[in-house]
């Protein structure tokens, strides 16, 4: 391995054999070293410590689960193949070349990737979910439209990663086409999906391990019983058919969980972490927070009180540096993205849901343009990333979190509408934005909402700013 081009015969063959793995390691773990802490990075050296603990995660559970039989290796393979050489960038400077001719054209930087929702429908009706999906609601992206916007954004960008939400993905169908389709259309992009995995039997398992380019994050909330009293009876028995399917074929996933004021004492225990990594398999785990929907006091009784906050950010080191279990925290890992990454900035993304309609992010559900009018008007996706909403959201990135990567603001708290709503409200969202349904509108324009949210916000900044003052700012002055 170099700085500049990752070497996939090292990673394959840490991966791949025992005998002499020791040293493959030490060699493996010292270039991830030097790239990602002594290499030419503007951030603050503390922030680099915390990136390269963990990609070490991800690479000692890949080893944990092939060695367990969890994963095959050549599963694996398969996947390092995309992976590196296109959603990671093997070649680093052509895949800069091609976002050099990108900016030039469009006058910004494009999106690392993409979220799409192709389908509102959903065959579960979970508490608090942020889509309002039901097996009853049938918005969809056609199957041109959706398979427009992905050879765009390979084609374009040079991009090789697109993320899949909903509703329920599975669920998607225009006419004759599904996803599948689409995994085997594009066999260059690696696919992430979010999916509750119910309807993940032998059959769609083993079309997923043959397309080699597609794995599911499935969605649970805690053990069996805070899943069920969420997402409904027997549904977390589904999940751990799903979870056997994908071991008995080799196929990694990923664990998806949501965090609340009713399960926060589950994910702050080992037990949990354990159960789904050692001895279910899971490959990586997201920990997403329940974000507030709809109006009054009641929409916050469910979100993780600021002090819970604080305690999953100490679990998330903990896990990462001294359990080396691959967790991400969509808010608590800021550091590990440098702040926000909404609004098709470098290294983040765009929304584009069931409707057509292009947010900042799935958690922000605001919008200024639509995909299919865009498209009907000869435009494109790009066009929509040069609105005054998503430009405003960008100069705060910049501003706050991206132009000084050694003296950032508390990252910490990095998202623009959670976490600084009032900011939210005064200068980035524009006179033309409108909430993706009538519920998102309702509370743009509640004062209790707003109050509720700021208060929030301020009792948050309070707790993590020592933090990010002691832990962060002052060890970079002393570099560490």
């Amino acid at each position: 391995m170099n700085n500049k081009n990752i070497n996939l015969r090292a990673i394959k063959s840490l991966y791949g054999f025992k005998l002499g793995r020791k040293l493959i390691a030490s060699q493996v773990d010292s270039q991830l070293y030097k790239k990602i802490v002594e290499g030419d990075s503007p951030s603050m050296k503390t922030i680099r410590i915390k990136k390269y603990e963990w990609a070490t995660t991800l690479i000692n559970r890949v080893i944990v689960n092939i060695d367990k039989k969890y994963i095959s290796k050549q599963s694996v393979d398969r996947l390092l193949d995309v992976l590196v050489t296109g959603a990671f960038h093997a070649d680093i400077e052509a895949y800069q070349r091609e976002r050099n001719k990108f900016a030039l054209k469009y006058g910004i930087q494009p999106p690392s990737f993409l979220v799409i929702s192709p389908t509102q429908r959903c065959n579960l009706q979970c508490t608090n979910c942020y889509a309002n999906s039901d097996s009853k609601t049938v918005p969809h992206l056609s199957y041109e439209v959706l398979d427009r916007i992905v050879k765009d954004f390979r084609d374009e960008t040079g991009g090789r990663f697109i993320v899949l939400s909903g509703g329920e993905p599975l669920l998607y169908r225009d006419g004759d086409n599904t996803l599948f389709d689409l995994f085997q259309k594009y066999p260059d992009i690696f696919f992430m999906f979010y999916t509750n995995g119910t309807l993940i039997n032998k059959e769609i398992a083993g079309k997923l391990y043959q397309l080699e380019n597609a794995i599911p994050a499935i969605s649970v909330e805690g053990f069996e019983k805070e899943t069920d009293h969420r997402r409904g009876q027997g549904v977390h028995k589904k999940i751990l058919q799903a979870f056997e399917n994908l071991r008995s074929i080799g196929l990694p996933f990923i664990i998806s969980v949501t965090a609340s004021n009713e399960n926060t004492d589950v994910l702050l225990s080992d037990e949990f972490y354990k159960y789904y990594f050692d001895e279910q398999g899971a490959s990586f785990m997201w920990l997403f927070h329940v974000m507030p929907i709809g109006r009054g006091k009641a929409a916050f009784e469910a979100v993780p009180t600021p002090e819970a906050r604080l305690k999953l950010y100490r679990k998330w080191e903990q896990l990462t540096k001294e359990r080396k279990y691959p967790v991400a925290d969509f808010w608590n890992s800021g550091v590990l993205t440098d702040g926000c990454i909404a609004y098709g900035r470098m290294g983040g993304y765009c929304y584009i849901d069931w409707n057509g309609d292009i947010m900042p992010c799935v958690f922000v559900p605001y919008t200024v343009d639509n995909i299919n009018r865009i498209y009907a008007e000869g435009k494109t996706l790009w066009d929509a990333l040069n609105s005054d909403f998503m430009k405003n959201g960008r100069e705060w990135q910049n501003k706050t979190q991206l132009e000084n990567r050694k003296n950032p603001n508390n990252l910490l708290m990095p998202c623009s509408i959670r976490d600084h709503y009032k900011n939210f409200k005064e200068n980035i969202i524009t006179s033309d934005t409108k909430g993706s349904d009538s519920i998102a509108d309702e509370i743009l324009h509640d004062p209790e909402y707003y109050e509720n949210l700021v208060k929030y916000d301020e009792e948050l900044s309070k707790m993590t700013e020592p933090v990010w003052e002691e832990e962060y700012l002052v060890k970079e002055k002393i570099k560490v």
